[in-house]
């Protein structure tokens, strides 16, 4: 397959396309199990990491291998179900366990979850994990709510409150959880590129909640119309965001400066997942109900393409290998 490579997965079609971005044709396809929804690649960019959702029905994480264009072995999460959210940082997988309120942590060297935390709130469904591996993100869909996760770390010392006590041994790192309330079905969200801001769509009042990451507060709630809203994703220089609903026949483009609403887009019947593309030039958008991926041009904000890859496309992500 060609490298750099575009990657869609198909929910109805139970599979993962391989598609040559130049020429938008799917040059290969691997099985991505039952009812897969989202997908991620690692960093070395010859492995694809599929969940396998089924609303709470399902405990695995397909794998495929991209350069050879097959199925590996899938990850059994055993007592954990419902994988929804999937995100690579520190060589590791993330993903979300809906049915367990709970996030984990997949390390693939050594082939097990090492990790795992319980958020107590419904439908943990997206994840997005800092590159200092100290803080966590998800969005909590049906309890209207997005979780701050920061890691605490406690040096060897006297006890608190006993200075001249005896030293205490260093303690393991613990995870303190910040719960925000934001708007009701919270679900899609991202992270500023300068990391100062998270905004999440609320696809039940049409609304995106702009947090301050640093006080972990909203600060602003915009009437932005983008009821049914499943992904919001920032263009790489931070100054556009696009909002897909699966309920509207509109991308909707907002101008982060100015908070405004700038254009929308006429796709189709609906779109899901989004994908700017590494060199800021072009964004794919999965329009799920009509089949397939849209091809639109970040400086003309026109749809330039479109990729017929399969039947219900929604994970997208790129892939690039030696």
């Amino acid at each position: 397959p060609p490298s750099p490579a575009l990657l869609v997965l198909l929910k109805r079609d139970q599979s993962l396309a391989i598609v040559d971005p130049t020429t938008l044709k799917v040059v290969g396809r691997v099985p991505a199990g039952p009812d897969p929804h989202e997908v991620i690649v690692s960093p070395d960019g010859g492995t694809a990491y599929m969940s396998n959702y089924g609303g709470g029905a399902y405990n695995t994480i397909s794998v495929a291998d991209l350069v050879a264009q097959k199925s590996l072995p899938a990850i059994d999460l055993g007592i954990l179900h419902g994988p929804h959210g999937l995100y690579f940082a520190g060589s590791k997988l993330y993903f979300t366990a809906e049915a367990n309120k709970v996030i984990g942590r997949f390390d693939p060297s050594k082939g097990k979850i090492d990790w795992i935390m319980g958020t107590g709130q419904d439908r943990t469904h997206m994840i997005v994990v800092s590159n200092s591996l100290d803080r966590i993100f998800t969005s909590n869909v049906s309890s209207g709510s997005i979780s701050f996760m920061d890691k605490v770390t406690h040096p060897a010392g006297p006890p608190p409150g006993a200075p001249n006590g005896p030293p205490r041994p260093p303690r393991g790192p613990e995870w303190k959880q910040t719960v925000i309330a934001v708007g009701n079905r919270s679900e899609g969200f991202d992270v500023t590129p300068d990391g100062k801001e998270l905004w999440v769509a609320n696809a039940q009042e049409g609304t995106i909640s702009i947090i301050d990451i640093a006080s972990k507060k909203v600060t602003q709630t915009l009437d932005a119309n983008v009821r049914g809203a499943n992904r919001l994703k920032f263009t790489l220089d931070g100054k556009r965001a696009f909002v897909s609903s699966l309920s509207g026949a509109d991308l909707a483009v907002f101008d982060v400066g100015s908070r405004r609403d700038i254009k929308r887009i006429k796709l189709g019947r609906g779109a899901a997942g989004i994908l700017m593309q590494p060199d800021g030039a072009r964004v794919y958008v999965s329009c799920s109900p009509d089949n397939y991926v849209a091809v639109i041009d970040l400086k003309t904000l026109e749809v330039v393409g479109r990729i017929d890859a399969g039947q219900e496309p929604d994970g997208l992500a790129w892939a690039a290998w030696q």
